[in-house]
């Protein structure tokens, strides 16, 4: 049965927040929960590198190369990826990039040498390519502009929700099941993570809708309302054809500021197990019990500062100061990296910066781009950005086998993250706050 329509402008604003609450509760814990397996099957083998290393005799160069080289596989598919999801619709194209990457991510048990660890991990990135721009693309289907930063940050939590259930179940799996069936831990990890990606693909199919029309949970009310908001959000946004997305400026240049803070977020998502376990951690359980927190603080200032953004209208500030933190976290962590307690602030902070940069940073170009250049501006800016992926933990894992120190590694993440908070205050029109 439709809803009434509203007798006045506050039972218009109630029925919105009531259409917009239904929307939320159906889409939101679901991409969640994709996104959540999606991120654990990309940065487990920064946990599988407590053991692989040394079973195949691995060094950390080798190591931050192929956890890089996944995105090589990312930015060549990703733009077509998100193109044929806008051709062909979210729902079939979502499910079979999940369960492709989980087949592929439980394969990685079957590694035996650097070059089989690389082909995977290519691989993985080729099948995994689409996902994030494209779930970034679907939400501006359902939510205007006005209302993105607080929903990017909920599903972007999944970040930090993997790692604050991840990071001890990658440890007890790695602890507890070294040797059953002859396998390794490493091993059952890979296999014990990957396979919820498939099971959750082939549910995709049967949950998920490719638009506002043709949800038949909404009533032809709500429809409607959902489709006048995001028409008139379209208005003030700019079309451009799909080779015009790739010479615009405005488009490079935020694919360089998400580029320098995704630089933070794979320094801290490769490296974080290794660097609590630099400051005199032992047990791997411990290490990943101690690798949730900076994690679960983390989902929490993501959703509190998405909320403020979307209060005040402000985007930048809250993007720069966020930015600020992240850096200032790690040089902490880098100068305090034998003090466990000293570190695990630090890390804590940075973790919790760094992840809170990235939906606010989102409101930024779907502010902007409406149309084709939606989703082939922001599979762009996210693959350009995400080759931070592959820059980031070999460069780390280079200047660790250099110096036989992470710091150095943590200084240079922090100047990139200093560099794209710069960027966002001094290139960023003040007219894309919304």
């Amino acid at each position: 049965m439709d809803i009434p329509m509203p007798q006045s402008r506050t039972d218009a604003s109630s029925m919105e927040e009531s259409v917009y609450s239904k929307v939320s509760w159906r889409l939101i814990p679901f991409l969640f929960l994709c996104y959540v397996v999606s991120y654990l099957d990309r940065v487990n083998v920064g946990f599988a590198k407590l053991q692989m290393l040394s079973d195949l005799k691995f060094s950390d160069t080798v190591y931050g190369l192929g956890a890089g080289i996944f995105f090589i596989g990312y930015f060549l598919f990703e733009v077509p990826s998100n193109i044929i999801l806008s051709k062909v619709g979210a729902r079939v194209w979502i499910a079979r990039i999940m369960a492709t990457w989980g087949v592929i991510s439980s394969a990685m048990m079957f590694v035996t040498d650097a070059q089989m660890f690389y082909v995977l991990r290519f691989l993985l990135g080729i099948s995994e390519a689409g996902f994030f721009p494209g779930i970034i693309l679907y939400l501006t289907y359902w939510y205007p502009a006005r209302r993105r930063a607080r929903i990017i940050a909920l599903f972007m939590t999944g970040i930090a929700f993997a790692g604050v259930i991840g990071s001890p179940l990658s440890g007890w799996i790695m602890q507890t099941m070294a040797g059953v069936n002859g396998w390794a831990g490493w091993q059952w990890l890979f296999l014990l993570e990957g396979a919820p990606s498939v099971l959750v693909g082939i549910w995709v199919l049967t949950y998920l809708d490719d638009g506002i029309r043709q949800a038949k949970w909404l009533t032809e009310s709500e429809k409607l309302l959902l489709e006048e908001n995001i028409h008139a959000d379209a208005t003030d946004k700019k079309e451009l054809t799909l080779g015009q997305v790739f010479t615009n400026g405005r488009v490079w240049l935020l694919a360089i500021i998400y580029f320098a803070f995704i630089m933070g977020l794979y320094g801290v998502g490769f490296w974080l197990p290794q660097l609590i376990k630099n400051t005199g951690v032992k047990d791997l359980v411990n290490v990943g019990l101690l690798t949730s927190i900076p994690y679960g603080v983390a989902a929490v200032v993501m959703v509190l500062m998405g909320r403020h953004s979307d209060t005040t209208g402000e985007r930048r500030w809250h993007t720069a100061v966020m930015g600020i933190m992240g850096a200032v976290g790690l040089v902490f962590s880098a100068v305090y990296g034998d003090n466990t307690v000293v570190a695990m602030a630090a890390l804590t902070v940075a973790t919790a910066g760094i992840l809170s940069t990235l939906p606010l940073f989102w409101t930024l170009p779907t502010a902007y781009l409406t149309g084709t250049a939606a989703a082939a501006g922001i599979a762009v800016i996210n693959s350009i950005g995400n080759l931070a992926g592959f820059v980031s933990p070999f460069l780390v894992g280079a200047i660790k086998d250099a110096t036989h120190s992470t710091a150095g590694g943590m200084y240079l993440i922090a100047g990139s993250l200093l560099l794209g908070t710069f960027l966002v205050l001094g290139a960023i029109p003040k007219q894309l706050n919304r």
